[in-house]
C-alpha cells in the first residue's frame, strides 16, 4: 500500500485564525437544542465537576487551573493555580482536586471549601516521563476508585517502552499498573455507567495523507488489551514502518472508526434527563479538529449511538466552528451538569459553552 501527504498543505493548515467572530449563531444543532456561553476561561481544556457544582477547568498553554462557580451571585471564574507546567489533566475525587502536569500529579485537599485560599499542593509519588511530545496528560477516577492517567507516545510514530498506554493506581499514587497499551495519544476517556467499562478516544498517526488512518473510539473489556499502536492502525491498517511482521488481528480493533485527523479528545456518556430519551446512554465526542489536512475537518461535537453496548452510528451533533476553512472554535472536553445540560470547553476561543434543550425551540 502506498501512502502520500501534501506536506506544504499540512504545514499551512497548522495556522488558525484568531478567535474572532465566534458568534454562536453559526452553531448548528438538532431541533430543540440551543447553545449559550457559560463562562470565559483562557485556553479552556479539561473539565471536572465538584460535589457542590463547581466546574474546574484546566488551561494547558496558560499554565493555570480555574474554578467556575455558578450561584445566586451569577457565574464567576476564579484562577486557582498558576505557574504550572502543562496542566492539562484534572479530576475531582472525594472532595479533592487532582492536577496532572507534564511530569507530576498534585492533590489539593477539600478544594471547594478553599477556592479563595487554595491549600498547598501534595505531590503524589508517581513517576511520569517529562518528554513534551504528546506529554499533556488526561486523567480521571474510575468506578473502582482508581486514578487513571494517559501517557501519550512521544512521537508521531515510534516504538518506545513506557509510553502509549493508560496506567492506573490508588488515589495516593501507590499500586501503579499498566491498564491498557498500544495507544498513540488518548486525551479523553470515560466509563460506561451500566458496565463500568472504560471507553477512550485515540488520535491516529500523521503523514499518511488526508484520509488515513481513521481516529478511534475504543472500548476496553479486559485489562492488558493492546490497541495496535505502532504496528496497526484502526484495527486493519498495517503501519508502513512498524507493521511488517505483525498481524492486525492480534490487537483489539476500535469500537468505532472516526474521521481521519478529526482529533477526538473528551467524550462522555449522556447521563442526564434534560435531552430527549434517544440521547440517554449515548456517547458525545469533542473533535478538536485537524492541523494536517489539505482541507480541515473536525471542529465539532459528534454523537455515537449504541445498541446493546455496540456503536451503530457516528454523526454530527454540533457543527459550525469551521466555516469555509476558517476556525472560530475547537471543542476539547465535555461534561454533563446536574441539570442535564452539556458543558463544552473551547481552547481556541477561551470559552465554556452550555448546550441545553427545550421543546419550545422545536
Amino acid at each position: 500500500m502506498r501512502y502520500s501527504v501534501n506536506r506544504s498543505a499540512a504545514l499551512a493548515a497548522v495556522c488558525f485564525l484568531p478567535a474572532m467572530g465566534w458568534a454562536l449563531d453559526d452553531i448548528e444543532l438538532p431541533a430543540g437544542f440551543y447553545i449559550e456561553e457559560y463562562a470565559s476561561v483562557p485556553n479552556a481544556r479539561s473539565l471536572a465537576l465538584g460535589a457542590d457544582g463547581t466546574v474546574f477547568v484546566s488551561n494547558r498553554s496558560g499554565r493555570s487551573v480555574y474554578a467556575v462557580v455558578d450561584d445566586d451571585a451569577g457565574t464567576r471564574t476564579i484562577e486557582l493555580l498558576d505557574r504550572l507546567k502543562t496542566p492539562n489533566g484534572i479530576t475531582f475525587h472525594d472532595g479533592d482536586l487532582y492536577v496532572a502536569e507534564l511530569n507530576r500529579v498534585t492533590r489539593y485537599r477539600d478544594i471547594e471549601s478553599n477556592l479563595r485560599a487554595v491549600p498547598d499542593a501534595e505531590v503524589l509519588d508517581i513517576d511520569l516521563p517529562s518528554r513534551r511530545h504528546h506529554g499533556w496528560r488526561y486523567m480521571g477516577f474510575g468506578p473502582d476508585d482508581k486514578l487513571y492517567i494517559s501517557i501519550g507516545s512521544p512521537c508521531n510514530i515510534c516504538e518506545e517502552d513506557g509510553f502509549g498506554r493508560i496506567i492506573r493506581m490508588n488515589a495516593d499514587g501507590s499500586g501503579r499498573e499498566t491498564y491498557v497499551e498500544g495507544i498513540r495519544n488518548s486525551v479523553g476517556f470515560t466509563w460506561q455507567p451500566e458496565t463500568g467499562d472504560l471507553w477512550f478516544t485515540d488520535n491516529g498517526r500523521d503523514m499518511l495523507g488526508d484520509d488515513l488512518p481513521p481516529d478511534e473510539l475504543n472500548h476496553v473489556t479486559l485489562q492488558g488489551q493492546h490497541f495496535g499502536f505502532p504496528y496497526c492502525h484502526a484495527g486493519e491498517l498495517p503501519d508502513p514502518k512498524f507493521g511488517p511482521g505483525n498481524d492486525c488481528t492480534d490487537y483489539r480493533a476500535p469500537a468505532r472508526k472516526l474521521g481521519a485527523h478529526v482529533a477526538p479528545l473528551g467524550l462522555t456518556f449522556y447521563t442526564g434527563k434534560l435531552f430527549p430519551a434517544e440521547y440517554r446512554g449515548q456517547i458525545f465526542i469533542a473533535e478538536h479538529g485537524s492541523w494536517n489536512r489539505s482541507k480541515k475537518t473536525g471542529y465539532r461535537i459528534t454523537l455515537v449511538r449504541l445498541e446493546n453496548g455496540v456503536p451503530v452510528s457516528y454523526e454530527p451533533f454540533a457543527t459550525g466552528w469551521l466555516q469555509n476553512e476558517s476556525v472560530s472554535g475547537r471543542p476539547v472536553d465535555l461534561l454533563v451538569l446536574a441539570d442535564g445540560s452539556l458543558l463544552v470547553s473551547d481552547d481556541h476561543a477561551g470559552k465554556l459553552y452550555r448546550i441545553g434543550y427545550t421543546e419550545d425551540k422545536n
